[in-house]
């Protein structure tokens, strides 16, 4: 049995490195990857994000690779509703990705996958039409190194062609450490999000620097929770020359609306919602950044 165990762990490695090969396709669509301190907002914002774009005709798939798992109950799912993610169900993954050994095994190297067909294999949908990818992040105790299974839903989620109308935004766990080469590849942005502390604003300093090691051309800062004009001079003053490093910078104000509707993001669009507004705009940038080239 551990002879076997092993067997299947090697394939499905081996299914996840075929893919991270595969020459990447031009896209029509465009991909952001929503990182930042814990606590500090990324979650809600890569709710309201694929909300607001989903409202405009977008075809969004939200991917939660945090393993707290909460973008799925900030989108509308109840709380008391139990989502396994994707990477914690290995006979599952191996028969949606042909990762199986034995006969059929690697079909899946054969597809193109569109976002409704990853979704259809492994996510979920809300009663408003966001397509959800609940990943989950699997590391092996006393190694950090990824599950297999980890491995092959990053591969097939960078494998993902998109189209026109298409996004993809991506809820990760703090810090982009655990964002790998395999799956930044197709991401051109990032949005960082920080509050206006020293200590929330070196993590975002380090997500700057690793988003940009990863390839990610276009790098935007959103600064939360900002009570009062003068917290944004004192965080600018903070931060210095450091701004000049993003593309944009965001600011987002504190709402005890957030507080009181939590973890579901949808009350807040029923409002005149100054915190909503100002993630409109992000949501416009974000859709004048995804047109280039």
């Amino acid at each position: 049995m551990p002879d076997e165990n092993k067997e299947r762990r090697q394939k499905m490695f081996d299914v996840a490195e075929t893919l991270r090969s595969k020459e990447s396709k031009q896209e029509k669509g465009f991909r952001v990857v929503i990182t930042g301190k814990g606590g500090a907002g990324k979650t809600t914002l890569t709710a309201l994000l694929s909300k607001l774009l989903a409202r405009e005709g977008y075809n969004v798939l939200a991917v939660d690779e945090d393993p707290q798992v909460n973008l799925p109950y900030s989108l509308g799912f109840p709380p008391d509703r139990e989502i396994t993610p994707a990477s914690r169900n290995l006979d599952y993954i191996e028969e949606k990705t042909g990762a199986r050994p034995g006969e059929g095994w690697g079909v899946m190297l054969t597809l193109n996958p569109d976002v409704t067909d990853v979704v259809e294999r492994f996510g979920l949908k809300t009663q408003d039409g966001i397509n959800l990818l609940v990943m989950g992040s699997v590391i092996q105790a006393a190694t950090g190194c990824l599950c297999p299974e980890n491995a092959l839903l990053e591969a097939v989620m960078s494998y993902i062609s998109l189209r026109e109308g298409e996004v993809i935004l991506m809820d990760t766990q703090a810090g982009v450490e655990h964002f790998g080469r395999a799956l930044a590849r197709g991401f051109k942005q990032a949005v960082i999000i920080t509050e206006p502390t020293f200590n929330a604003y070196q993590v975002a300093l380090n997500a700057a620097k690793l988003s940009r090691q990863l390839g990610i051309p276009y790098v935007h800062l959103a600064v939360n929770k900002i009570r009062h004009n003068n917290e944004i001079e004192r965080f600018k003053k903070m931060a210095g020359e450091s701004l000049n490093q993003y593309n944009e910078l965001f600011i987002l104000p504190f709402e005890d609306e957030i507080l009181e509707t939590e973890p579901d993001v949808t009350p807040l669009l029923r409002g005149d919602s100054l915190y909503v507004r100002q993630v409109s705009q992000i949501a416009e940038v974000l859709k004048t950044y995804g047109e280039k080239e």
